[in-house]
């Protein structure tokens, strides 16, 4: 009688949003024990030199809003699938934290109708890393006692009661995956009687040594910021607590203006670790 073959098991860990030095040890552990790791962009090369076992295999599967490059998510289910089902143990490794602005419900949704085993490792998420290297609490007593993790890469996301509600709230507001739509995300809190003076930021490739930190005011940006490139990843911060980013800014980054810490995508593979199993993974019959 022929043995039934194992079913592996696909572990979900957060990267972090940049600094290697993030990763959390429970991360670090899985990385160490992975066989297989399906890889998004954003994640620091020095993380997978550092903890990705040198007999596994490196699957680069990043996204860049739609650009040519990106893995369409569902070949990233399949082999997720694919891979358990080889009885290999997977870990998908993502920027940030794995449940923020990520795609996991589909990926999580693939497992489930395979009846495949997971485990979810938290990470820091972008908002978290960006407002601590910036100096910006959160919340912060007379400032703010709520935030917000919105996204308005899609205009359609946000409805016209609730940008009145957002261009009046006292709550902290952070934007991922906005920049490329700034100047109408700044022009519709104008338009819904946002205060002049409230401060906002744009953090620039947080955590990373190449990290800009760009404060303005509605009143200001378009002196200050209307038409500027901001690298990716970027995200904006708006409310009273930006003003804390003059007292309290503690990190130095050591690199250029205007360089890329995370390569755009072009060749998925180009240097995500020179020392590692990168391989061009298909799904059987594709």
């Amino acid at each position: 009688m022929k043995a039934k073959q194992k079913i592996g098991k696909v572990i979900f860990v957060g990267a972090g949003p940049g600094d290697p030095d993030l990763l959390t040890l429970k991360a670090a552990s899985c990385l160490a024990n992975a066989e297989a790791v399906l890889v998004d962009r954003l994640v620091s090369p020095e993380i997978i030199n550092r903890h990705v076992n040198a007999d596994a295999a490196i699957i680069p599967v990043g996204k860049q809003a739609g650009k040519d490059g990106s893995t369409p998510q569902v070949e990233i289910n399949d082999l997720l699938v694919q891979l358990a089902k080889e009885g290999k143990l997977v870990v998908r490794l993502k920027g940030g934290d794995t449940s923020i602005f990520s795609n996991i419900l589909d990926e999580l949704r693939a497992l489930v109708d395979n009846q495949i085993e997971y485990e979810i490792v938290p990470g820091i998420t972008a908002a978290m890393g960006a407002a601590a290297f910036a100096g910006i609490p959160l919340t912060a007593r007379e400032y703010s006692t709520a935030v917000r993790f919105l996204t308005y890469y899609k205009p359609e996301s946000i409805s016209p009661a609730y940008w009145k509600e957002l261009a009046n709230t006292n709550d902290t507001l952070v934007f991922y995956m906005s920049v490329q739509q700034l100047n109408d995300l700044v022009n519709r809190f104008i338009n819904n009687g946002v205060e002049p003076g409230k401060p906002l930021a744009i953090i620039e490739q947080a955590t990373t040594p190449f990290q800009r930190v760009y404060r303005t005011s509605f009143s200001d940006f378009t002196r200050d910021c209307e038409g500027k490139t901001f690298l990716s990843p970027s995200l904006v911060i708006i409310g009273k607590v930006v003003e804390l980013h003059n007292i309290f800014q503690w990190y130095k980054p050591s690199g250029s203006v205007q360089t890329y810490y995370f390569e755009p995508l072009t060749d998925p593979a180009k240097d995500l670790a020179n020392d590692q199993k990168i391989i061009d993974y298909h799904v059987a019959g594709k």
